[in-house]
């Protein structure tokens, strides 16, 4: 096996990734898995060294982290690319929080089962999506749901998906609108909406927001919905969970292969990662088979 390298967020799952590095360097060493290993030291790193890797020829690149990180991973694997598609092949390591690709793609949490699925995994190749000028792999969003992200980085008691739980009550409860023109492939929506949620898998933070999504059906899921009562939204709120807000009367959700949104100032977010806090236009699009993933 060639060696692989790993890209290594230590602030994922709250400092869990960095308490792991040992156990990681003594499984990979175990399993006979050749690899050299970086661990990030800013917001941004990641997309550096994921480059980097790939145009020095790396064919495996491994974000060990949370979502966040293979967001990270891939877009410096689409910059070393530069047409459209990802220079080399995606490993994960799920080290996060909610682990929401991982879950998706069927990857283990446990740290030796996930080294092994990179040596003994059938890789697999599934859609790309971008926004603006930023790749992503999951989710992306506008409104209500990267709003809640900036509120669950506030939280410090609460761990796991039941942060962002507690995030998002204390969002509801500011009754939070916005003021937005959304244009698909055959429609638009011109109005108020709490949020508008892009999803390319099925779950983002524990919450199936595109219950029907499929990572490799080359189509974007969207839902959006109307501003409404804070009492409406709690209602609707436990519907995420499982998906069944999708058939409330109120919301919409739909397939397509570009989306724009121009929308009032806004945090924007791919993959749970905030791009900007003042998007006010978000222009999606979806590139099929675009990325290579181990496992």
């Amino acid at each position: 096996m060639r060696p692989v390298k790993i890209v290594l967020n230590p602030y994922a799952g709250r400092w869990k990734a960095k308490a792991s590095i040992n156990q990681l360097k003594e499984t990979l060493i175990a399993l006979d898995i050749p690899f050299d290993l970086t661990v990030t030291e800013r917001p941004g790193h990641g997309i550096a060294v994921a480059r980097a890797a790939a145009e020095t020829g790396f064919e495996m690149i491994v974000a060990a982290g949370g979502d966040s990180t293979i967001n990270e991973v891939v877009n410096g694997m689409a910059l070393a690319a530069g047409n459209g598609t990802t220079a080399g092949t995606l490993g994960v390591i799920p080290l996060g929080t909610a682990n929401d690709l991982a879950f998706t793609l069927g990857i283990p949490t446990d740290l030796r089962a996930a080294c092994e699925r990179l040596r003994s995994g059938q890789p697999r190749t599934i859609d790309l999506c971008r926004v603006n000028d930023r790749y992503f792999v999951n989710n992306s969003a506008v409104g209500l749901e990267p709003t809640v992200t900036l509120e669950a980085e506030k939280i410090t008691r609460v761990k796991g998906t039941v942060r962002y739980l507690v995030a998002a009550l204390r969002v509801i409860m500011r009754n939070p609108a916005w003021y937005a023109r959304i244009e698909w492939d055959d429609d638009h929506y011109v109005g108020s909406i709490v949020l508008v949620s892009v999803g390319n898998g099925a779950r983002t933070g524990g919450f199936y927001l595109t219950p029907n999504a499929e990572v490799d059906d080359g189509k974007l899921d969207f839902v959006f919905a109307p501003a409404m009562s804070r009492l409406a939204l709690l209602r609707l709120l436990p519907q995420t969970f499982s998906g069944k807000h999708i058939r409330h009367p109120a919301v919409t959700y739909l397939q397509t292969t570009k989306l724009t949104i121009e929308i009032d100032e806004t945090p924007l977010h791919t993959d749970g990662e905030i791009i900007t806090r003042r998007a006010k236009k978000a222009v999606y699009e979806i590139l099929p088979a675009a990325l290579k993933v181990a496992g």
